[in-house]
This record gives C-alpha cells, sequence and structure tokens, in this order.
C-alpha cells in the first residue's frame, strides 16, 4: 500500500496537455500587472455581458485595426469589412473596453487605460472616422455607431 493516495500522487504530477488548450482564449494582456488580469478575470466572471477572455480579445482586436494601413483604415469605414462578421468589429470592441474600464477599480482601469492610450493616439492621428468622435475616451463612439454618418 503506498504511503499516500493516488489522488494527491496525481495532484503533484505537471498537468497534462488537453487537445484543445491552444483553442482556450488567452486570459494575458501584455503590459498589465497580475493584480489588473485577475480582477478582469473576475469580472468576465461575474458579468453577464463578457465571456472568458472577451477583454483580452477586445484588446488584440483593436491593437490589431489600429495597425491596419490608412488604405484599408478608409476602406473599412467607406465599404465595411467582410470580415468583421467573424472576426469581431473593432470599434464595438472598442466600446467594450471603455464599459470595461468603467467597471474596474481606479488603479486597473487606468492601467488598462494606459495600455489603451498609444493605440487611441494612433487611431485619432490615422482613421478617417476620428473627426466625428472627438474625444480620445471614446464616449461618443457608441453614438456615432449607431447614426447615420455623412460622408
Amino acid at each position: 500500500m503506498p504511503r499516500r493516495r493516488p489522488e494527491e500522487v496525481r495532484a503533484g504530477l505537471p498537468r497534462r496537455r488537453r487537445p484543445h488548450d491552444h483553442l482556450a482564449p488567452s486570459l494575458v494582456i501584455d503590459g498589465l500587472s497580475a493584480r489588473t488580469l485577475a480582477e478582469i478575470s473576475r469580472l468576465e466572471r461575474t458579468r453577464t455581458y463578457l465571456f472568458r477572455g472577451e477583454v483580452s480579445q477586445a484588446v488584440r482586436l483593436w491593437k490589431d485595426h489600429v495597425g491596419l494601413p490608412v488604405r484599408d483604415l478608409a476602406h473599412h469605414y467607406e465599404q465595411g469589412c467582410l470580415y468583421w462578421d467573424c472576426c469581431g468589429d473593432p470599434l464595438e470592441a472598442r466600446v467594450l473596453l471603455d464599459d470595461v474600464m468603467q467597471a474596474l477599480s481606479r488603479k486597473s482601469a487606468r492601467e488598462l487605460r494606459a495600455e489603451l492610450r498609444r493605440f487611441d493616439e494612433l487611431w485619432h492621428r490615422r482613421s478617417p472616422l476620428a473627426p466625428f468622435v472627438g474625444d480620445v475616451s471614446f464616449r461618443g463612439l457608441r453614438a456615432v455607431l449607431h447614426a447615420e454618418i455623412p460622408w
């Protein structure tokens, strides 16, 4: 008879990789502390409008969208993107991030805001939609998204 129970022995072994672990959403956002990531994870568990990994996915979507060439940004705003149905709308993702920053504590919200500030400033310099929004905080973006924009 072993000295320890089998479940105790198994608990000490390294975790086995499962076949679909690479498909799980990433919960890590570069530049944020563990405390802020834990608070974001708690929000994703407790709020009904968030699912696991949605905040990090929104940050990644916004970062990738802002890095596009200006001609692609103009094309997306004039004719729409064919891939937003499967990949997500980056402007809706940015509005979601603004809502998450409202729900976070001051320190965590400040940390997330500082991480997003450089992407927001880049978007305001390059985007053809930026003159309609006006402020870097994206408070007016929700109204702009649901209103008719005169081109």
